[in-house]
């Protein structure tokens, strides 16, 4: 939560995220902060690391933006339904769950108690369907791997 917090602060979003007003935001910011403006070889650096920055939020939030949600939501919702969880990963408030598929989710905002509940239930993806999956704000965080 904290980073969509930091993010959306950088990019002066409010409420749910428009990605049309997300790349005005992005382009501004990024020729604002281009390190080729800058002579000065401290103020330089320092651009090159806003730029990452800005390049990374600009990133994180389109994959957690509604029209991004939406256009994969088919793909989602066979993974989390035909699928089993395979791994999981819990630190702060954010769930990493790797289904048997090769796609792997990030979870933000699920709490150290809830996280428990969720290893120790009878059936993981039962709970993590009911109380997680559909719950958490979420971004996919890898994609399965194809072999050839």
């Amino acid at each position: 939560m904290k980073r969509i917090k930091q993010y959306k602060k950088l990019f002066n979003v409010e409420g749910a995220i428009n990605l049309k007003d997300l790349k005005k935001s992005y382009r501004s910011l990024v020729k604002e902060w281009h390190p080729d403006k800058f002579q000065d070889e401290a103020e330089k650096e320092e651009a090159e690391i806003k730029s990452t920055e800005i390049i990374d939020g600009y990133h994180f939030l389109v994959s957690i933006a509604p029209e991004t949600k939406e256009a994969n939501l088919d793909a989602y919702k066979t993974t989390i339904t035909e699928f089993q969880v395979a791994d999981w990963h819990h630190k702060g408030m954010l769930l990493e769950v790797t289904f048997t598929d090769g796609n792997k989710y990030e979870y933000f905002g699920v709490s150290k108690v809830l996280f428990g509940k969720f290893i120790n239930a009878r059936s993981m993806n039962n709970f993590g369907k009911r109380n997680i999956f559909n719950s958490f704000t979420y971004r996919k965080s890898m994609k399965a791997s194809t072999t050839v």
